[in-house]
C-alpha cells in the first residue's frame, strides 16, 4: 500500500532555554614545557570572560545540540508549524494536539480552523503543559484539511517523549514525649546538572501545625530540612501529615515543582492509660520543696479507678500521701496531678507508681 501524499507538512520543535558556551580551562606554569602556549589559547578564546578564564565562565550563549531531557514537575513547551509543501490553496485547516500518557490522554490545543492557507502561509501552535507523571509520553499532533476540490484529508504525527524523575526524596520522623513530631526530608538532586532549590514547604492537613527549624534565631541557614509538628489535639493517633512542596530552578531559571504523596507516620501505640509529666523545673535546690506536675490520661473505653504509690528513696523524699487512692477518670478523659517532694542529694533520679483498678 502506497504512502498517501499530503500538501502540507508539520514540524515540531521543542522549546528550551539555552545554555552558556563555556571555555575549557586548560592552563600550565609558565615555566613547563609548553611556556605561556595554553594560557594565550584559554585567553584568547571568544567564550571566555575576560579576566576569570580559569573559571570556566561562559559569555555566549548556546542553542541546544542535542535532545534535553524534561523532569516531573517541569514545563514541556513546544512550537507547532504547519506549512504548505505546494501551490495549492488548501482549505479548512485544523490542528489537534494531544499528550498521552500511560494513565491518561490530555488535550492541549485545539484551535478553531483556518479557512485557508497559501503557499507563503504557515499554521503555528505554541503549547505549553506542566508535567505531572514520570514515563513515556506521547505527543500527538493531528492535522486535517480541504484539497482544493474539496476532498477532506488527514494526517498524523507521533513524538515520544521520555519523562524523568528529577528528585530524590526521603523522608524520617522522629516523636517524642510531647506528641511533637519532628520531620526530616533529604532531597538529593538525580538530574544531569545543577538546580537551586528555591522553596521547600509542607502543605500540613489539618490535624497537625507546622514550625520551620531551617533557620537559627539570627535568620542563619541550617543544613538540613527538619520541620517540627504540633498536633492541635492531645493523642489524636493522626498519621496524615501532609505533603512536600518542593520548587527548583534550573538552566536560566527554568522553574519546576514537585509535590510529593502524604506523607504518613506510623501510629503511636500509647495503650489505654498513659502518664506523662507536663511541667517540671530545669532545677532545683538541695533539701528544699519543688513541685512538678503529671498527666493522667485514660484513653480506654471504660472507667478507670488508679492507687498512688510513692516511694521514698535515698535520692528524694516525697511530701504527700501514698497509697491514697484517687478519683475515678471516666473514658477519654484526663486529670493533672500535683506533687511535692524534696531532692536529698544531687540527682536526676525521679520515682513513682500507680496501681491501676478497671471497674466493669
Amino acid at each position: 500500500m502506497e504512502t498517501e501524499e499530503h500538501l502540507l507538512a508539520l514540524r515540531v520543535m521543542r522549546l528550551t532555554r539555552p545554555t552558556l558556551a563555556s571555555p575549557l580551562p586548560v592552563t600550565c606554569d609558565s615555566k613547563d614545557l609548553p611556556g605561556n602556549l595554553l594560557n594565550t589559547a584559554l585567553q584568547q578564546d571568544p567564550t571566555a570572560v575576560p579576566g576569570t578564564e580559569t573559571l570556566a565562565i561562559g559569555q555566549f550563549l548556546l542553542l541546544p545540540q542535542s535532545p534535553v531531557n524534561i523532569y516531573l514537575g517541569e514545563t514541556f513547551s513546544s512550537y507547532i508549524c504547519v506549512y504548505s509543501e505546494t501551490k495549492q490553496i488548501v482549505y479548512n485547516i485544523n490542528v489537534k494536539v494531544d499528550l498521552q500518557t500511560s494513565t491518561q490522554k490530555l488535550q492541549l490545543s485545539n484551535n478553531s480552523p483556518t479557512p485557508q492557507l497559501t503557499s507563503d502561509q504557515t499554521v503555528n501552535v505554541v503549547i505549553h503543559h506542566e508535567v505531572k507523571e514520570i514515563g513515556t509520553h506521547i505527543l500527538v499532533c493531528e492535522v486535517s484539511y480541504q484539497n482544493s476540490s474539496g476532498l477532506p484529508m488527514t494526517f498524523r504525527k507521533f513524538f515520544k517523549i521520555m519523562v524523568l524523575k528529577p528528585l530524590d526524596v526521603k523522608t524520617k520522623f522522629y516523636n517524642d514525649e510531647n506528641d511533637d513530631v519532628y520531620l526530616e526530608a533529604q532531597v538529593q538532586n538525580i538530574t544531569y546538572g545543577p538546580i537551586c532549590l528555591e522553596k521547600i514547604s509542607l502543605d500540613t492537613s489539618h490535624l497537625f501545625n507546622v514550625k520551620c527549624l531551617n533557620k537559627t534565631p539570627n535568620g542563619d541557614s541550617i543544613f538540613g530540612k527538619n520541620m517540627i509538628l504540633q498536633p492541635q489535639s492531645s493523642l489524636s493517633g493522626a498519621t496524615n501529615i501532609g505533603k512536600l512542596d518542593i520548587v527548583w530552578r534550573s538552566n536560566l531559571g527554568e522553574k519546576g515543582r514537585l509535590q510529593t504523596s502524604q506523607l504518613q507516620r506510623l501510629g503511636l501505640d500509647y495503650g489505654d492509660i498513659r502518664f506523662s509529666i507536663v511541667e517540671l523545673p530545669n532545677f532545683v535546690v538541695l533539701e528544699e520543696l519543688f513541685t512538678f506536675k503529671c498527666k493522667l490520661l485514660n484513653n480506654g473505653e471504660r472507667t478507670v479507678e488508679f492507687i498512688l504509690y510513692l516511694e521514698n528513696t535515698d535520692h528524694i523524699a516525697w511530701c504527700d500521701i501514698s497509697g491514697r487512692k484517687l478519683e475515678p477518670l471516666p473514658p477519654h478523659t484526663s486529670r493533672i496531678l500535683d506533687f511535692k517532694c524534696i531532692p536529698l542529694i544531687p540527682d536526676n533520679y525521679l520515682r513513682c507508681a500507680m496501681k491501676r483498678h478497671q471497674r466493669y
